[in-house]
C-alpha cells in the first residue's frame, strides 16, 4: 500500500507538472485519501493503522521537541539556572535494532536529553537528562513516552 501510496503521490506531481516537497507530500495524502476511500476493494490491510501510529508518533516528538525546547529556552533566559543534570538508566522494552535505534535518536534529538550508551545486552539506555528532580518519574516519562509511542509506530 505505500508503494501505491508513493506511485499516487508521482502521479499527481506528475499531472501538475511539478515535482517539489509540498506538491509530493499533497500527492501523498491525496492518495491516501483516495485509498482510504477504496478500501475495500483491497481487502484488509493494516496501512491505514501504521500510518495513523507513524503520525501520532510524529505529533508527540513535535509536541515533546517543544516543550523541551522551551524549557531549555527559559532555563538559558533566567537568572537562575534550574538544572540538576544526571544520568539515567531505562530499562528498555524495545528488541529490534531499528527500534532501538530510533528511540535512542529520539531522545537524542530532545533538547535537554542525550543518548549515550546502550548496555552490551541491550536492555538498559543510558540517557543523560538536563533536568532530574526525579529520577523514576525521567525514566517512566522517557518509557510511557518515546519508547511507546515507537514500539506503537512500528508494530
Amino acid at each position: 500500500m505505500l508503494m501505491l501510496n508513493s506511485v499516487l503521490a508521482l502521479g499527481w506531481a506528475a499531472v501538475t507538472g511539478s515535482l517539489t516537497l509540498p506538491n509530493l507530500v499533497a500527492g501523498f495524502a491525496i492518495g491516501f485519501a483516495t485509498l482510504w476511500l477504496t478500501r475495500p476493494l483491497y481487502g484488509d490491510t493494516r496501512y491505514f493503522v501504521r500510518i495513523r501510529r507513524v503520525c501520532g508518533l510524529a505529533v508527540f516528538f513535535v509536541d515533546d521537541l517543544m516543550r523541551s525546547s522551551l524549557r531549555v529556552l527559559h532555563d538559558v533566559f533566567t537568572p537562575r539556572l534550574r538544572a540538576r543534570p544526571g544520568i539515567v538508566a531505562v530499562p528498555l522494552d524495545a528488541e529490534t535494532d531499528t527500534a532501538i535505534l530510533l528511540v535512542a535518536n529520539l531522545i537524542t534529538l530532545t533538547p535537554g536529553t542525550l543518548s549515550m550508551d546502550v548496555s552490551d545486552d541491550r536492555k538498559t539506555l543510558y540517557v543523560h537528562a538536563m533536568y532530574i528532580d526525579d529520577i523514576d518519574r525521567v525514566r517512566a516519562a522517557l518509557k510511557r513516552g518515546t519508547e511507546a509511542k515507537v514500539l506503537e509506530a512500528l508494530r
